[in-house]
């Protein structure tokens, strides 16, 4: 039954993701329907937490808009999600970085790790 089950979610899946983690910066461009129109809308963030749960797979960006800070989860094989880019990567020693939410400024950035 699991096997079936796997066989399934296997035809729902993205290839051309790429691999990131926490404290990554990077823009995911979605696919946004007003009416009968479809455009794409850019959302450039760090990702504070990735989930791995096979087809249930998401991760939470964030970012701060007017002095407001936005929160976005994404599934990762949604077919909203036209693209993602990584623009930074981050060099963090934490898996879910939620403690961002109460910093502001300079302490609330993330050193780019260097190759």
């Amino acid at each position: 039954m699991n096997n079936y089950i796997h066989s399934i979610e296997n035809q729902y899946k993205k290839k051309n993701i790429p691999l990131f983690n926490s404290g990554d910066s990077m823009i995911i461009k979605i696919w946004i329907l007003e009416g009968n129109k479809k455009r794409l809308q850019s959302f450039e963030g760090i990702v504070i937490a990735k989930r791995n749960r096979n087809l249930n797979a998401s991760f939470t960006v964030r970012k701060v808009s007017n002095g407001e800070g936005v929160e976005r989860t994404f599934l990762i094989h949604s077919p909203n999600i036209h693209e993602i880019t990584i623009t930074k990567k981050g060099l963090v020693k934490k898996a879910k970085l939620y403690y961002l939410r109460n910093r502001t400024g300079k302490s609330a950035r993330i050193k780019e790790r260097l190759k």
